[in-house]
Protein backbone atom coordinates (compact mmCIF):
# COMPACT_ATOMS: atom_id res chain seq x y z
CA UNK A 1 0.00 0.00 0.00
CA UNK A 2 1.06 3.30 -1.08
CA UNK A 3 0.05 5.48 1.48
CA UNK A 4 0.50 8.78 -0.45
CA UNK A 5 -2.19 7.43 -2.79
CA UNK A 6 -4.41 7.03 -0.31
CA UNK A 7 -7.75 9.60 -0.44
CA UNK A 8 -7.61 11.32 3.05
CA UNK A 9 -11.31 12.42 4.34
CA UNK A 10 -10.93 15.31 6.79
CA UNK A 11 -14.64 15.39 8.53
CA UNK A 12 -14.37 18.50 10.08
CA UNK A 13 -12.50 21.67 9.11
CA UNK A 14 -13.65 25.17 9.75
CA UNK A 15 -12.18 26.48 6.58
CA UNK A 16 -14.60 29.56 5.95
CA UNK A 17 -14.56 30.99 9.58
CA UNK A 18 -10.63 31.15 8.96
CA UNK A 19 -11.39 32.95 5.99
CA UNK A 20 -13.85 35.53 7.11
CA UNK A 21 -12.85 35.55 11.24
CA UNK A 22 -9.84 34.74 10.37
CA UNK A 23 -8.99 37.40 7.84
CA UNK A 24 -6.95 34.17 6.00
CA UNK A 25 -6.48 33.60 2.36
CA UNK A 26 -7.22 30.17 2.12
CA UNK A 27 -5.64 30.29 -1.56
CA UNK A 28 -1.89 31.09 -0.31
CA UNK A 29 0.56 28.66 0.74
CA UNK A 30 0.64 28.13 4.64
CA UNK A 31 3.88 29.93 5.00
CA UNK A 32 2.56 33.25 3.75
CA UNK A 33 -0.59 32.41 5.33
CA UNK A 34 1.48 32.96 8.71
CA UNK A 35 3.89 35.47 7.43
CA UNK A 36 0.66 37.72 6.82
CA UNK A 37 -0.41 37.90 10.55
CA UNK A 38 3.09 36.77 12.17
CA UNK A 39 2.82 40.56 13.94
CA UNK A 40 -1.12 40.20 15.13
CA UNK A 41 -1.35 39.45 18.58
CA UNK A 42 -5.76 39.48 18.94
CA UNK A 43 -5.77 35.55 19.24
CA UNK A 44 -2.95 32.59 20.56
CA UNK A 45 -3.08 30.77 17.49
CA UNK A 46 -2.23 33.98 15.00
CA UNK A 47 0.44 33.01 13.22
CA UNK A 48 0.43 29.53 14.10
CA UNK A 49 -1.95 28.21 11.36
CA UNK A 50 -1.97 24.65 9.64
CA UNK A 51 -4.38 24.71 7.47
CA UNK A 52 -4.75 25.95 3.74
CA UNK A 53 -6.03 25.26 0.41
CA UNK A 54 -2.74 24.21 -1.03
CA UNK A 55 -1.98 22.23 2.00
CA UNK A 56 -4.66 20.65 1.30
CA UNK A 57 -3.77 19.38 -1.71
CA UNK A 58 -0.55 18.53 -0.92
CA UNK A 59 -1.58 16.28 2.23
CA UNK A 60 -3.75 14.47 -0.03
CA UNK A 61 -6.92 15.67 1.41
CA UNK A 62 -9.43 14.22 -1.46
CA UNK A 63 -12.71 15.22 0.52
CA UNK A 64 -13.37 17.48 3.87
CA UNK A 65 -16.66 18.19 5.33
CA UNK A 66 -16.33 22.27 5.69
CA UNK A 67 -18.83 24.35 7.83
CA UNK A 68 -20.96 26.89 8.34
CA UNK A 69 -20.84 28.43 11.99
CA UNK A 70 -22.38 31.43 13.95
CA UNK A 71 -23.58 30.88 17.29
CA UNK A 72 -25.57 33.15 19.88
CA UNK A 73 -24.88 34.66 23.01
CA UNK A 74 -26.30 33.32 25.79
CA UNK A 75 -26.03 35.57 28.83
CA UNK A 76 -25.49 33.00 31.42
CA UNK A 77 -22.85 31.10 29.39
CA UNK A 78 -20.20 33.30 26.97
CA UNK A 79 -16.76 30.97 26.90
CA UNK A 80 -17.06 32.48 22.57
CA UNK A 81 -18.10 35.17 20.53
CA UNK A 82 -21.28 34.44 19.57
CA UNK A 83 -24.04 36.96 17.46
CA UNK A 84 -26.84 38.78 19.35
CA UNK A 85 -29.49 37.89 17.12
CA UNK A 86 -30.94 34.60 14.83
CA UNK A 87 -30.93 36.85 11.99
CA UNK A 88 -27.39 38.43 12.35
CA UNK A 89 -26.20 34.73 12.90
CA UNK A 90 -27.86 33.27 9.89
CA UNK A 91 -26.51 36.27 7.95
CA UNK A 92 -22.94 35.54 8.66
CA UNK A 93 -23.78 31.54 7.54
CA UNK A 94 -24.74 33.29 4.23
CA UNK A 95 -21.26 35.04 3.92
CA UNK A 96 -19.31 31.71 4.98
CA UNK A 97 -21.37 30.36 1.80
CA UNK A 98 -20.87 33.09 -0.31
CA UNK A 99 -17.11 32.37 0.14
CA UNK A 100 -17.36 28.24 -0.42
CA UNK A 101 -18.87 29.36 -3.52
CA UNK A 102 -15.88 31.96 -4.57
CA UNK A 103 -13.46 29.05 -3.96
CA UNK A 104 -15.64 26.63 -6.15
CA UNK A 105 -15.74 29.64 -8.77
CA UNK A 106 -11.81 29.56 -8.64
CA UNK A 107 -11.58 25.54 -8.53
CA UNK A 108 -10.23 25.88 -5.64
CA UNK A 109 -12.95 23.32 -3.86
CA UNK A 110 -15.95 21.19 -5.52
CA UNK A 111 -19.43 21.09 -3.59
CA UNK A 112 -20.19 17.42 -3.14
CA UNK A 113 -24.57 16.87 -2.46
CA UNK A 114 -24.98 13.83 -3.71
CA UNK A 115 -23.43 10.02 -3.83
CA UNK A 116 -23.35 10.40 -7.90
CA UNK A 117 -21.28 13.61 -7.51
CA UNK A 118 -18.88 12.13 -4.09
CA UNK A 119 -18.22 9.16 -6.91
CA UNK A 120 -16.99 11.56 -9.88
CA UNK A 121 -15.20 14.15 -7.44
CA UNK A 122 -13.22 10.72 -6.24
CA UNK A 123 -12.71 9.16 -9.77
CA UNK A 124 -11.19 12.68 -11.19
CA UNK A 125 -9.12 12.90 -7.76
CA UNK A 126 -7.77 9.49 -8.41
CA UNK A 127 -6.48 9.93 -11.83
CA UNK A 128 -4.93 13.40 -11.29
CA UNK A 129 -3.24 12.08 -8.13
CA UNK A 130 -1.57 8.90 -9.80
CA UNK A 131 -0.42 11.57 -12.66
CA UNK A 132 1.07 13.70 -9.67
CA UNK A 133 -0.98 16.47 -10.47
CA UNK A 134 -3.44 18.23 -8.32
CA UNK A 135 -7.34 18.95 -8.02
CA UNK A 136 -9.99 20.86 -6.32
CA UNK A 137 -10.65 19.37 -2.80
CA UNK A 138 -14.33 18.27 -2.44
CA UNK A 139 -16.28 19.27 0.45
CA UNK A 140 -19.85 18.41 1.95
CA UNK A 141 -21.01 21.26 3.84
CA UNK A 142 -21.89 21.04 7.19
CA UNK A 143 -23.43 23.79 9.91
CA UNK A 144 -22.38 23.35 13.51
CA UNK A 145 -24.75 24.25 15.61
CA UNK A 146 -28.09 25.05 14.73
CA UNK A 147 -28.34 28.96 16.29
CA UNK A 148 -28.26 30.77 12.80
CA UNK A 149 -31.66 28.65 11.80
CA UNK A 150 -34.03 31.66 12.92
CA UNK A 151 -36.95 28.77 11.61
CA UNK A 152 -37.43 25.58 9.96
CA UNK A 153 -38.23 26.97 6.65
CA UNK A 154 -34.16 28.25 6.82
CA UNK A 155 -33.26 24.65 7.22
CA UNK A 156 -34.79 23.69 4.39
CA UNK A 157 -33.40 26.73 2.47
CA UNK A 158 -30.06 25.07 3.83
CA UNK A 159 -30.81 21.90 2.60
CA UNK A 160 -31.78 23.13 -1.24
CA UNK A 161 -28.90 25.19 -1.33
CA UNK A 162 -26.21 22.22 -0.71
CA UNK A 163 -25.99 21.19 3.60
CA UNK A 164 -25.36 18.04 3.61
CA UNK A 165 -24.68 17.42 7.69
CA UNK A 166 -26.38 19.21 10.88
CA UNK A 167 -24.87 19.48 14.18
CA UNK A 168 -27.59 20.84 16.67
CA UNK A 169 -25.38 22.16 19.24
CA UNK A 170 -22.07 23.93 19.93
CA UNK A 171 -20.42 25.26 23.44
CA UNK A 172 -23.25 26.25 26.11
CA UNK A 173 -26.96 26.45 25.80
CA UNK A 174 -28.50 26.61 22.23
CA UNK A 175 -31.31 27.28 20.51
CA UNK A 176 -32.67 24.01 19.45
CA UNK A 177 -29.91 21.42 21.89
CA UNK A 178 -27.61 21.43 24.79
CA UNK A 179 -23.99 21.56 24.16
CA UNK A 180 -20.99 21.00 25.42
CA UNK A 181 -20.15 21.89 29.07
CA UNK A 182 -24.39 22.04 29.58
CA UNK A 183 -26.89 19.06 30.56
CA UNK A 184 -30.32 18.36 29.96
CA UNK A 185 -32.41 17.16 26.78
CA UNK A 186 -33.62 18.58 23.63
CA UNK A 187 -36.01 21.29 24.04
CA UNK A 188 -39.37 21.06 22.19
CA UNK A 189 -37.75 23.16 18.77
CA UNK A 190 -35.20 20.95 19.41
CA UNK A 191 -37.12 17.71 19.01
CA UNK A 192 -38.87 19.34 15.99
CA UNK A 193 -35.72 19.77 14.42
CA UNK A 194 -34.72 16.14 14.85
CA UNK A 195 -37.68 15.25 12.91
CA UNK A 196 -37.22 17.81 9.86
CA UNK A 197 -33.71 17.26 9.52
CA UNK A 198 -34.53 13.13 9.30
CA UNK A 199 -37.30 14.04 7.10
CA UNK A 200 -34.38 16.32 4.91
CA UNK A 201 -32.24 13.08 4.82
CA UNK A 202 -29.70 15.17 6.60
CA UNK A 203 -26.31 13.62 8.22
CA UNK A 204 -26.69 14.87 12.10
CA UNK A 205 -23.63 15.58 13.40
CA UNK A 206 -24.16 14.27 17.88
CA UNK A 207 -20.47 16.46 17.81
CA UNK A 208 -21.03 18.98 21.13
CA UNK A 209 -24.42 17.38 22.05
CA UNK A 210 -24.69 17.04 25.92
CA UNK A 211 -25.18 13.08 27.05
CA UNK A 212 -28.76 13.58 27.48
CA UNK A 213 -29.25 15.14 23.76
CA UNK A 214 -26.97 12.39 22.51
CA UNK A 215 -28.70 9.55 23.92
CA UNK A 216 -32.12 11.28 22.67
CA UNK A 217 -30.56 11.24 19.37
CA UNK A 218 -29.71 8.14 18.93
CA UNK A 219 -32.84 6.91 20.20
CA UNK A 220 -34.91 9.19 17.80
CA UNK A 221 -32.97 10.54 15.12
CA UNK A 222 -34.56 8.73 11.92
CA UNK A 223 -31.14 9.50 9.42
CA UNK A 224 -27.41 9.12 9.48
CA UNK A 225 -25.58 10.09 12.53
CA UNK A 226 -22.17 10.58 13.11
CA UNK A 227 -19.24 12.35 15.10
CA UNK A 228 -17.47 14.87 13.22
CA UNK A 229 -14.45 15.42 15.86
CA UNK A 230 -15.24 13.81 18.89
CA UNK A 231 -12.60 12.00 21.29
CA UNK A 232 -12.48 9.30 23.72
CA UNK A 233 -13.67 10.37 27.66
CA UNK A 234 -12.12 7.56 28.68
CA UNK A 235 -8.50 8.46 27.19
CA UNK A 236 -9.25 12.46 28.25
CA UNK A 237 -11.77 12.77 30.82
CA UNK A 238 -14.26 15.81 30.46
CA UNK A 239 -17.59 16.30 28.54
CA UNK A 240 -16.85 17.12 25.55
CA UNK A 241 -15.52 13.92 24.58
CA UNK A 242 -17.36 10.80 23.59
CA UNK A 243 -18.23 8.52 26.60
CA UNK A 244 -17.80 4.48 25.61
CA UNK A 245 -21.25 3.53 25.83
CA UNK A 246 -22.53 6.23 23.47
CA UNK A 247 -19.91 5.61 20.94
CA UNK A 248 -21.18 2.03 20.84
CA UNK A 249 -24.79 3.26 20.34
CA UNK A 250 -23.37 5.30 17.66
CA UNK A 251 -21.73 1.72 16.62
CA UNK A 252 -24.96 0.48 16.50
CA UNK A 253 -26.41 3.05 14.50
CA UNK A 254 -23.94 2.44 11.39
CA UNK A 255 -21.92 5.93 13.01
CA UNK A 256 -18.98 6.84 12.51
CA UNK A 257 -16.85 8.67 15.37
CA UNK A 258 -14.11 10.81 13.70
CA UNK A 259 -10.95 11.75 16.23
CA UNK A 260 -9.52 15.20 16.26
CA UNK A 261 -5.99 16.97 16.87
CA UNK A 262 -6.80 19.54 19.60
CA UNK A 263 -4.51 18.67 22.41
CA UNK A 264 -6.89 18.94 25.35
CA UNK A 265 -9.09 17.17 23.86
CA UNK A 266 -6.25 13.83 23.99
CA UNK A 267 -4.45 13.77 27.15
CA UNK A 268 -6.03 14.25 30.87
CA UNK A 269 -4.80 17.33 32.59
CA UNK A 270 -4.55 20.23 29.82
CA UNK A 271 -4.66 23.52 30.74
CA UNK A 272 -5.59 26.38 28.15
CA UNK A 273 -2.63 29.09 28.04
CA UNK A 274 -0.05 27.12 30.02
CA UNK A 275 0.47 23.67 28.94
CA UNK A 276 2.05 22.99 25.91
CA UNK A 277 1.83 20.02 23.76
CA UNK A 278 6.00 18.93 23.85
CA UNK A 279 5.30 19.14 28.16
CA UNK A 280 2.31 17.37 27.73
CA UNK A 281 4.03 14.48 25.68
CA UNK A 282 1.13 15.64 22.96
CA UNK A 283 2.09 13.63 19.58
CA UNK A 284 0.35 11.70 16.92
CA UNK A 285 0.89 8.65 19.51
CA UNK A 286 -1.55 10.09 21.19
CA UNK A 287 -3.86 10.44 18.47
CA UNK A 288 -3.95 7.00 17.81
CA UNK A 289 -4.60 6.16 21.45
CA UNK A 290 -7.85 7.63 20.99
CA UNK A 291 -8.23 5.25 17.31
CA UNK A 292 -6.86 2.15 19.15
CA UNK A 293 -9.65 3.02 21.70
CA UNK A 294 -12.21 3.34 19.56
CA UNK A 295 -11.32 0.41 17.58
CA UNK A 296 -11.01 -2.03 20.30
CA UNK A 297 -14.94 -1.00 21.47
CA UNK A 298 -16.35 -1.73 18.18
CA UNK A 299 -14.50 -4.47 17.35
CA UNK A 300 -13.43 -3.50 14.12
CA UNK A 301 -11.40 -0.62 12.73
CA UNK A 302 -14.77 0.35 10.33
CA UNK A 303 -16.41 3.27 12.49
CA UNK A 304 -13.20 5.22 13.24
CA UNK A 305 -12.40 8.27 10.72
CA UNK A 306 -10.19 11.47 11.03
CA UNK A 307 -12.28 14.92 11.84
CA UNK A 308 -9.07 16.89 12.80
CA UNK A 309 -10.52 20.21 13.28
CA UNK A 310 -6.96 21.76 12.56
CA UNK A 311 -7.37 25.47 12.91
CA UNK A 312 -10.56 25.44 14.85
CA UNK A 313 -9.56 28.53 16.65
CA UNK A 314 -6.17 27.07 17.68
CA UNK A 315 -2.79 26.29 15.78
CA UNK A 316 0.72 24.56 16.54
CA UNK A 317 0.10 26.01 20.30
CA UNK A 318 -2.06 23.06 20.67
CA UNK A 319 -1.55 20.24 18.14
CA UNK A 320 0.22 17.59 18.78
CA UNK A 321 3.83 18.33 18.75
CA UNK A 322 5.20 16.25 15.73
CA UNK A 323 2.21 18.13 13.75
CA UNK A 324 3.59 21.74 11.34
CA UNK A 325 0.67 21.43 9.42
CA UNK A 326 -2.37 19.04 8.39
CA UNK A 327 0.11 17.18 5.86
CA UNK A 328 1.63 15.61 9.24
CA UNK A 329 -1.54 13.39 9.20
CA UNK A 330 0.14 11.21 6.91
CA UNK A 331 2.18 10.14 9.46
CA UNK A 332 -0.14 8.38 10.78
CA UNK A 333 -0.40 5.14 8.61
CA UNK A 334 3.30 4.16 9.65
CA UNK A 335 2.05 4.65 13.52
CA UNK A 336 -0.93 2.04 12.87
CA UNK A 337 1.07 -0.05 11.06
CA UNK A 338 3.70 -0.74 13.86
CA UNK A 339 0.65 -1.33 16.24
CA UNK A 340 -0.62 -4.34 14.08
CA UNK A 341 -3.01 -2.38 11.87
CA UNK A 342 -3.71 -4.04 8.17
CA UNK A 343 -3.14 -1.75 5.57
CA UNK A 344 -7.45 -2.16 4.62
CA UNK A 345 -8.04 -0.93 8.06
CA UNK A 346 -5.30 1.95 7.66
CA UNK A 347 -7.32 3.02 4.63
CA UNK A 348 -10.48 3.19 5.97
CA UNK A 349 -9.47 4.90 8.62
CA UNK A 350 -7.97 7.54 6.66
CA UNK A 351 -10.70 7.92 5.03
CA UNK A 352 -12.44 5.14 3.06
CA UNK A 353 -14.84 4.41 6.60
CA UNK A 354 -16.29 8.16 5.73
CA UNK A 355 -16.41 7.47 2.05
CA UNK A 356 -18.44 4.42 3.03
CA UNK A 357 -20.35 6.27 5.39
CA UNK A 358 -21.20 9.15 2.82
CA UNK A 359 -22.01 6.78 -0.11
CA UNK A 360 -24.95 5.20 2.42
CA UNK A 361 -25.93 8.82 3.38
CA UNK A 362 -26.00 11.10 0.83
CA UNK A 363 -28.76 11.64 -1.61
Amino acid sequence: MNPDLLPLVDCHLDLAMNALEWNRDLTRPLAAVRAAEAHLRDRPDRGRGTVCLPELRRAGVAVCVATQIARLEHEAFSPVFGWRSPAQAWAMTQAQVAWYREMEAARELTAITGRAGLDAHLAAWTAARAAGREGPVGYVRSLEGADSLVTLGHLERAWSDGLRALGPAHYGPGVYAQGTDTTGPFPARGLELLRRAGQLGLILDVTHLSDDCLRQALELYAGPLWASHHNARALAPHQRQLPDDLFQGLVARGGVASVCLDAWMLVPGWERGRSTPAAAGVRLERVADHIDHFCQLAGDARHVGIGSDLDGAFGTEQTPADVDSITDLRALPGILRARGYRDADIAGILGGNLIDFLRRALP
